[in-house]
């Protein structure tokens, strides 16, 4: 049985960011691609969505309930709540995680 992907408003707002960097810096092309590829990696957690990790920096606050899956230099990080995964950060790994995960997952 599938579960069902939902983004919550965050993580909209993350790929919409990471889109429109791309799009002002690079292409329209290459923003749509990756767009595309991020979405599809959150949306294959229907099927295994327990394949993640714990972020090490939750881990290290003895947060556990959050996973992380990665795509290039990105992390998505989910939560598994019955059958429903809930994507909260979709973030570029070379900015401040631990900051931006305590600010969004631990209010």
């Amino acid at each position: 049985m599938k579960y069902k992907v939902n983004f919550v408003s965050e993580a909209e707002e993350d790929l919409f960011q990471i889109y429109k960097y791309v799009f002002l810096n690079d292409s329209e092309n290459n923003a749509e691609k990756l767009y595309s590829k991020l979405r599809k990696k959150c949306l294959l957690l229907q099927a295994f969505p327990k394949r993640g990790h714990i972020p090490p920096e939750l881990s290290l606050l003895d947060v556990g309930d959050f996973l992380e899956i990665h795509y290039k230099l990105y992390r998505i990080i989910y939560r598994i709540i019955k059958r429903e995964v809930f994507i909260h950060c979709i973030i570029d790994g070379r900015r401040n995680i631990q900051e931006i995960l305590v600010e969004r997952l631990l209010r």
